[in-house]
């Protein structure tokens, strides 16, 4: 059903193009209107940052091109015009038509929103996107949502990301006690129950606050971004895997009556659009990130390491005490974690016989 509601929008946007790109009036057969739009879309990343903000601005660029010219949207970065962590709160009131970031940076306000951008020691890229389309969890996600006026889209993902830098090394859980470190989300809350101190913070103002030791440790995203903001200049050792964004998906907001104002085919080629923005991002990043790691592992003043096993147990422990406790008291993370790790569950089996055991035979 799903797959026939995705073709389906997907014929109305190809119907549409190809109406503009034959200059012809199609208005009476595809039920297209002349009407346009201008949308202001704010988002939580620097402006025109490599991945993270470049992806908005390509959605807005394919959304304009698509609907020839019918639907415009000016991206605005983080504290352009609203505050880099308040995307959230201007797409609800209707600030603006619509925002880009991630929706772990919504703690707080609806904390179960978390599992749509990542989970520690969760599901990978691949499986997100499966849980979102197949799975349940985009009517679970606009569920959640809908009391703030929001309909979110899936747009975006960096893949697995990296654990950090590290301004001490880290060989055992002891040496987390006392770490402060930028890290949002739930691997904040993980970090705080290990005896660290979680930090979250823009990314503009990461690097400025780990050369000053300000903060000890800082997460950003992985190779790619992190070579982009210096931060091997500001710390010497790089930890992995990410344990705490296993396939860290970004999210598009729109604001509800700003979405029904579209007409059909309009509201097909933003949805399209955000589906085609998802892949280009996981190409970027999965280019971006072979070349900036070879730069760093050949950098002598780096150190790139894995995490000692008995720190990942610990973090891997607190996550599914921190999952069980906020089920009990909170109904819809009850509801959203028994669908994600039943999804998980069966998508593993598979996983270990696939993705997993062909990589092994890579190495061999």
């Amino acid at each position: 059903m799903k797959r026939r509601q995705f073709v389906g929008g997907l014929a109305a946007a190809v119907g549409a193009a190809s109406c503009a790109g034959e200059k012809t009036d199609c208005a009476s057969g595809t039920g297209q209107s002349a009407e346009t739009f201008e949308w202001s879309c704010v988002t939580s990343w620097p402006p025109k940052y490599p991945g993270l903000g470049m992806a908005v601005e390509n959605l807005a660029e394919r959304i304009e091109s698509a609907s020839n010219g019918r639907l415009k949207i000016k991206v605005y970065g983080g504290g352009e015009l609203v505050p880099a962590f308040e995307a959230f709160d201007a797409v609800s009131r209707g600030t603006v038509e619509m925002g880009h970031d991630a929706s772990y940076y919504h703690k707080g306000k609806v904390d179960a929103a978390q599992f749509f951008t990542a989970v520690p020691f969760g599901l990978n890229y691949l499986e997100l996107n499966g849980w979102f389309y197949y799975g349940g969890g985009l009517e679970l996600w606009r569920e959640l949502y809908e009391p703030f006026n929001i309909i979110p889209f899936p747009c975006g993902n960096t893949g697995v990301q990296m654990g950090g830098w590290f301004n001490r090394e880290i060989n055992s859980v002891d040496d987390l006690k006392g770490l402060k470190m930028r890290i949002p989300g739930l691997g904040g809350e993980v970090i705080r129950r290990a005896g660290a101190t979680p930090v979250t913070m823009p990314g503009s103002e990461i690097f400025t606050s780990l050369q000053t030791g300000a903060i000890d440790a800082t997460e950003w995203v992985g190779p790619y971004n992190d070579v982009s903001f210096g931060l091997h200049k500001a710390a010497k050792y790089y930890y992995y895997p990410g344990w705490q964004e296993p396939g860290a998906g970004l999210e598009c907001m729109i604001n509800t009556a700003a979405w029904a104002s579209l007409p059909a085919d309009l509201q097909a080629i933003v949805e399209i659009s955000c589906q085609a923005i998802t892949t280009d991002m996981m190409a970027e990043y999965t280019h971006g990130n072979a070349f900036a790691l070879q730069q760093l592992v050949d950098d002598p003043d780096v150190e790139v390491r894995p995490f000692p096993d008995d720190v990942l147990r610990l973090l891997k422990s607190i996550t599914h005490d921190i999952v069980r406790e906020t089920a009990a008291t909170d109904p819809m993370w009850d509801k959203i974690q028994k669908s994600y790790y039943a999804y998980m569950e069966k998508s593993t089996r598979n996983q270990r016989v696939t993705e997993f055991a062909y990589l092994r035979t890579r190495d061999l």
